[in-house]
């Protein structure tokens, strides 16, 4: 029965969400409980790509990518793979419209890891449509349930807000990426002489799209609008711990939030939501 491996291939994908990131799984938890199969089938099929250029260092990875793209194709194409997290996309793409523009996009940005170690400003902002705004329009396309006209009125807000999390884990990740992966994707910005005036830069940029994103998010059905919000909420708490400390702790450490507070920034969320002071 396709109808038993189509819910063994949609596990697969929720495994895949809850292994690689609290952070989201939290956010699933408070969607509608018809959006939280569709967003950890989304999840699933971008982690995996991310995962073949950032962690199989001893493999092809360009061959992993190309067949990834291919396997693909053929999973939308004809409504089926034997891969379960190309199942579960294909199911969630053809069932909510999802363009092949937005997944063409996003694996381009993911074969520019392939070979570019350093971006420059109409690269870096292409890297970020690709990797991370043209994900929230796959999300949107779900929560939208058909509703063109709603998907577009949303979609400038759904894209900084793609955007707003990229950066942030850019900045979060800035010392790994530099030193285990020789990336550096901040236009005009040399890792090794990161400073205060760099970093405000690029958390005023920041800033400006965590607003733009904010007036979307309240536009939202309520049946996604908490699971955003908390997704956004955790974020910008995250944002605002990597600008309170100086440049050079940026450079040497991680900056993260323990798992025992994001429960905490949960409730805080989920009461600001009750209350409406998003």
């Amino acid at each position: 029965m396709k109808a038993l491996f189509d819910q063994v291939s949609e596990s697969c994908s929720k495994l895949t969400t809850r292994s690689y990131s609290t952070s989201f799984s939290l956010g699933i938890l408070f969607l509608d409980n018809k959006f939280r199969t569709p967003i950890y089938n989304i999840y699933g099929f971008v982690r995996f790509a991310d995962e073949i250029v950032d962690s199989f260092h001893d493999f092809d990875k360009e061959s992993l990518l190309a067949r990834f793209r291919e396997d693909t194709v053929h999973a939308i194409e004809y409504g089926i793979s034997l891969n379960p997290i190309l199942n579960s996309f294909q199911k969630v793409v053809r069932e909510y419209g999802i363009e092949w523009e937005l997944i063409d996009t996003f694996l381009r940005s993911m074969e520019m890891d392939l070979d570019k170690d350093s971006y420059d400003r109409l690269n870096y902002e292409q890297y970020i449509l690709g990797s991370a705004e043209v994900v929230g329009l796959m999300c949107l396309r779900v929560f939208a349930e058909g509703d063109d006209e709603l998907y577009q009125s949303l979609k400038p807000a759904a894209m900084r807000l793609g955007a707003a999390f990229q950066k942030v884990n850019f900045l979060r990740d800035l010392n790994a990426d530099f030193k285990q992966l020789g990336r550096t994707y901040f236009p005009s910005v040399d890792p090794e002489k990161f400073d205060y005036s760099d970093k405000t830069r690029i958390e005023e940029e920041i800033e400006a799209d965590f607003s733009f994103a904010l007036e979307g998010i309240r536009k939202l059905p309520a049946a996604s609008r908490r699971g955003v919000y908390l997704a956004y909420y955790y974020y910008l708490r995250l944002f605002n711990k990597i600008k309170s400390v100086p440049a050079n702790r940026v450079l040497e450490e991680r900056i993260r939030i323990p798992n025992s507070h994001k429960m905490v920034l949960m409730l805080k969320s989920l009461v600001r939501h009750q209350l409406n002071a998003l």
